[in-house]
């Protein structure tokens, strides 16, 4: 069955390359390096968003590099952390480009899970700023169906008796939070109300074309029971600047990510009361529709570099704890892998979806 798969992929990968040589997106000298690197698999792939975020696992003396593979824009790198064979690529910032970049990963490499990790805002008031979270689940929250004005939740959505979307997720009502309001009991907003959606999903187990919808998107349950492992892990205080406590890991029910930087006290707190969320990101949940999709095993660790616009002396402050959050995530991806490692020799397998 094994070998069946990778023949499959090597024709396709061969197509594709055809198809490509006349513009040089994909030669046969890139080709035959994906091929030869996929004997030397499985790999644990390492999802990152950004330089800064990868730098601190490059220059620690638990990874060795070896080889690099370039295509479609991106940076394979191949090596190993504590011994496991590893490939880092940078996907970019947003969801849009987390997915083309997993897609990627997952198409041409063999894969036997993936390890997202970064640095996020926190919107949970229980985590502090330095502090790991790793959630079980991933949502995306930028999916909305926004109403007109004067629509209210009593009022079928458009297309919602299609399938399309639905009014199960809960949803905003910005006149909530109109600001300034005397002598009016009741106000409004032209904004009005958007509501929460699920993300469309096409499994690689299902049949093509069959849309089934997620919101709520699990990681592997066998890396969550590893993660659990590692509660209460000490981390670094201090980089440039000081925190006044000593940071740790938590893992936590729910994460969310969308293409918006949150920098707002109001809606993280709607977001924490409505979901109770911890970690929001930009790439996260992309990352794990993919994996879903896919069906390969996913987690996510996220190090906390701000508050996203709450909280009081210590929020906004992205710039200042950027490296320290970089720094602690990636203390946990190698302590993740060290357990993962052992979990695979006690058990023979990575773990699953479910």
């Amino acid at each position: 069955m094994a070998v069946a798969h990778w023949l499959v992929l090597f024709v396709t990968v061969i197509v594709v390359s055809n198809m490509r040589d006349v513009n040089g997106a994909l030669l046969a000298a890139t080709l035959e390096a994906i091929t030869k690197a996929n004997v030397n698999g499985p790999y644990i792939g390492i999802v990152i968003p950004n330089l800064f975020e990868m730098g601190p696992l490059l220059n620690s003396s638990n990874y060795s590099a070896a080889e690099i593979i370039d295509f479609s824009g991106r940076r394979f790198r191949f090596g190993t952390v504590e011994e496991r064979k590893v490939i880092l690529v940078m996907t970019g910032l947003s969801v849009i480009n987390a997915a083309i970049t997993t897609q990627l990963l997952l198409s041409f490499f063999n894969v036997e899970g993936v390890i997202h990790y970064g640095i996020a805002r926190n919107a949970n008031p229980d985590l502090h700023i330095g502090d790991v979270a790793i959630p079980q689940y991933w949502a995306h929250t930028g999916l909305w169906n926004w109403q007109r004005y004067g629509q209210g939740p009593e009022d079928e959505l458009t297309l919602e008796s299609n399938g399309d979307y639905t009014r199960t997720l809960g949803h905003l009502r910005f006149a909530n939070y109109t600001t300034n309001v005397t002598g009016c009991a009741s106000h409004d907003n032209l904004l009005n109300n958007i509501w929460y959606q699920p993300e469309e999903v096409f499994p690689v187990t299902g049949t093509p074309e069959e849309r089934q919808h997620e919101f709520w998107v699990p990681v592997g349950s066998t890396y969550f029971a590893v993660a659990k492992k590692l509660e209460g892990l000490k981390l670094k205080p201090c980089v440039t600047t000081c925190l006044n406590y000593t940071p740790s890991v938590s893992t936590v029910e729910r994460g969310i990510s969308a293409s918006i930087y949150l920098d707002n006290s109001a809606y993280r707190s709607f977001i924490y009361d409505k979901f109770n969320v911890s970690p929001v990101d930009m790439e996260s949940a992309s990352v794990a529709l993919i994996c879903y999709q896919q069906n390969t095993p996913f987690i996510a660790i996220r190090a906390l570099s701000d508050l996203a616009g709450g909280g009081s002396a210590e929020s906004n402050e992205a710039d200042t704890f950027a490296d320290l959050a970089s720094d602690n995530a990636v203390m946990v991806v190698v302590e993740f892998i060290k357990q993962l490692s052992s979990e695979t020799l006690s058990n023979g397998k990575i773990g699953s979806l479910i």
